[in-house]
C-alpha cells in the first residue's frame, strides 16, 4: 500500500444560512484499502462526500487528491481524477440494456459515421464485469429485469470502466440478498488488491468489521478521530458515533406470559406463499427472517389488507377478521409500519403534524371538523415519547435524518393505540443510536400488551429483540423458533431450506 494517501481532506468547512454542519473535519483515503466513513443520521457524511465530488463549495479547509491541491466544480470533474459515487438509489435505467447502461454518455461510436460500435461495447461490458468476477450477467438483457445485487455489479463495472482509483459507496448493502452481499464483499476484496480505495458508508457494524481496513467517526459535523478496524471495537466505535456507551446493545426483554390474541391460520397469496400460519401473543415480539424474496413482506402485506388474499383466516382476541382493505386492519387497531418509509411511510412534502395526523383523524377531529389543540397534543406528546429531534411539529419530514424519519412513522400508528403492530425493517437505514431508541419503544410498546411482528433482514437484529422467531422459506414457514434455542446458523439453515435439527 502507498505511503502517500490518494485524498486528504483537512479542516473542511461547511455552513448552510446560519446552520454548520461541517466543522474543521478531516478524513484520507489511502490508495487499496477500504475506508468507513461512519456516523449517526446527520453527522455530516453526506456533506463531506458532496464537497469532495464537487456538489457543494467548502466554506474552508483544503482537499488534495494525488498529493495536488483540487477543488472540482462537479461530480464529473472528479469523476475524471477518478471518484466515482454509486449511491444508494441506483442510477440505473431499467430499459436500457446492461450495455447500454454501461456506456450511457460515453458510447463508442465509428469516428467518420457516428453509428454506435454495438459489438465493442459488448465485449467490453463482458471484459468490466469480468474484471469483478462477474460472468452471469449478460450485456444484452434489460437492466431493469436484473436483481439489485446485479445492477448494483452494473454500476461498480461502469466506475472500474472510468479507471476510478477511488469508489465511495452509499448503504451499498441496504437492499441486498445474504448472497449477493457475499459477491459484493467479493468484489471489494479483488478492487482493493487491484489498489482501488473504496469509501464504505453503512450503519451495519458486523460489515464494517468484516470488510474495512480503517475507521473515521464523524459526530454532529466534527471529525471525532480515524481508527484501525483491527484495533477497535463495535462499543468504542459506538461511543465515538454518540458521545456516550449504548450499554447492551440490545434492551434486555422480561419473559412474555401473555395470552395469544393474534392469528394466522393457512393463508396464501397465489405465487407468493401458501399455508402459512401463525400466532402471536400480547407483550410479545415475534421476529421474521428469511431471504430477500421468500414472501415475508407479501405475508403482512396481506394480513394488513394491502393485498388480497386467496385463502385463509386471520383472529383478533379469538374472533375472526375480515380485512379487504387497509382500512379494516387500521379499524381493528392493526398498524403497519413498511419497509420503504420515504415511498409508502412518508408524505416527505408534509409536515410532521400533518403526517402523523394523517392515520389519527378519528382522534383528533369531531363530526369531521379537526380540533387543532387536539391534534397539537397527540403530536406534541408523540414527538415527546419518541425522542424526535426537530424544529417544531411544522417542519418538513423530508429535511429529518433517516432515524427520526422513522420515528414519525412510528408516531402515525401510535396514535390509533394499536394492538397488533408489524414492523417491515424498522431500522434499515437508522444509525446504531436511533437503533436504540427504537428498540425501547418496541420494548414500552410490548409492556403495554402490543403484540409486535418484525420483519428484519439483519439477523443479530432478529436474535436480540425477538422472543420467538418465525423463518420464512420459499413462501412456507420452515421454523419457528424460540428465543433461546435460535442460532444465526439454525436460522439460515431453516431460511435456505436445510434441515435445523
Amino acid at each position: 500500500m502507498s505511503k502517500q494517501p490518494f485524498v486528504v481532506m483537512n479542516d473542511i468547512d461547511k455552513s448552510f444560512s446560519s446552520n454548520q454542519v461541517l466543522k474543521k473535519v478531516n478524513f484520507s483515503v489511502n490508495p487499496g484499502e477500504v475506508h468507513a466513513l461512519m456516523g449517526e443520521n446527520g453527522a455530516g457524511k453526506s456533506t463531506l462526500v458532496k464537497i469532495l465530488t464537487g456538489i457543494h463549495a467548502r466554506d474552508g479547509g483544503s482537499i488534495q487528491v494525488n498529493g495536488e491541491d483540487i477543488s472540482f466544480s462537479n461530480p464529473k470533474e472528479a469523476e475524471k481524477q477518478g471518484i466515482v459515487v454509486i449511491h444508494q438509489e441506483l442510477n440505473i435505467i431499467p430499459h436500457l440494456t446492461v450495455a447500454q447502461n454501461m456506456f450511457l454518455g460515453k458510447e463508442i461510436t465509428w469516428r467518420k459515421t457516428g453509428i454506435l460500435q454495438k459489438k465493442q461495447m459488448h465485449q467490453q461490458t463482458l471484459e468490466n464485469l469480468k474484471r469483478l468476477g462477474v460472468t452471469s450477467i449478460d450485456p444484452n438483457e434489460n437492466a431493469g429485469d436484473l436483481s439489485v445485487g446485479k445492477q448494483q455489479m452494473i454500476e461498480i463495472a461502469r466506475a472500474i470502466s472510468t479507471n476510478a482509483k477511488m469508489i465511495i459507496m452509499d448503504e451499498p448493502t441496504a437492499a441486498l440478498t445474504d448472497r449477493e452481499i457475499e459477491s459484493l464483499f467479493e468484489v471489494i476484496d479483488s478492487l482493493r488488491k487491484q489498489g482501488v480505495s473504496i469509501v464504505y458508508i453503512s450503519h451495519r457494524m458486523e460489515e464494517i468489521f468484516r470488510i474495512c481496513d480503517r475507521i473515521t467517526v464523524l459526530r454532529d459535523g466534527e471529525y471525532i478521530g480515524t481508527e484501525e478496524a483491527s484495533n477497535t471495537s463495535f462499543e468504542a466505535i459506538v461511543k465515538m458515533m454518540v458521545g456516550r456507551e449504548l450499554g447492551e446493545r440490545f434492551p434486555s426483554r422480561d419473559e412474555v406470559n401473555g395470552e395469544v390474541i393474534f392469528q394466522v391460520e393457512h393463508l396464501a397469496r397465489s405465487k407468493w406463499f401458501e399455508d402459512v400460519s401463525f400466532d402471536v401473543r400480547a407483550g410479545e415480539i415475534l421476529g421474521v427472517a428469511g431471504l430477500m424474496g421468500a414472501g415475508r413482506t407479501e405475508i403482512m402485506e396481506t394480513i394488513f389488507g394491502a393485498v388480497k388474499k386467496n385463502k385463509g383466516s386471520i383472529y383478533l382476541n379469538g374472533e375472526p377478521l375480515t380485512v379487504k382493505h387497509p382500512s379494516d386492519a387500521i379499524k381493528a387497531g392493526i398498524g403497519f409500519i413498511t419497509e420503504d418509509r420515504k415511498d409508502e411511510g412518508l408524505v416527505l412534502n408534509l409536515s410532521i403534524r400533518e403526517n402523523i395526523a394523517l392515520s389519527n383523524m378519528k382522534a383528533i377531529s369531531n363530526k369531521g371538523w379537526i380540533n387543532s389543540n387536539r391534534e397539537n397534543e397527540l403530536i406534541d406528546d408523540l414527538m415527546k415519547r419518541l425522542h424526535v429531534r426537530t424544529t417544531g411539529r411544522e417542519q418538513e419530514v423530508k429535511s429529518l435524518s433517516g432515524g427520526n424519519q422513522q420515528k414519525v412513522v412510528i408516531a402515525k400508528w401510535l396514535g390509533i393505540q394499536p394492538k397488533v403492530l408489524i414492523l417491515d425493517e424498522p431500522t434499515r437505514g437508522v444509525d446504531v443510536g436511533a437503533k436504540k431508541e427504537i428498540y425501547h419503544i418496541m420494548n414500552e410498546l410490548t409492556e403495554q400488551g402490543v403484540a409486535i411482528i418484525m420483519v428484519s433482514s439483519e439477523l443479530p437484529e432478529v436474535l436480540g429483540i425477538s422472543d420467538r422467531i418465525m423463518v420464512i422459506h420459499e413462501g412456507n414457514v420452515s421454523k419457528i423458533f424460540n428465543r433461546g434455542e435460535a442460532t444465526q446458523e439454525k436460522i439460515m439453515q431453516a431460511a435456505t431450506g436445510g434441515e435445523t435439527g
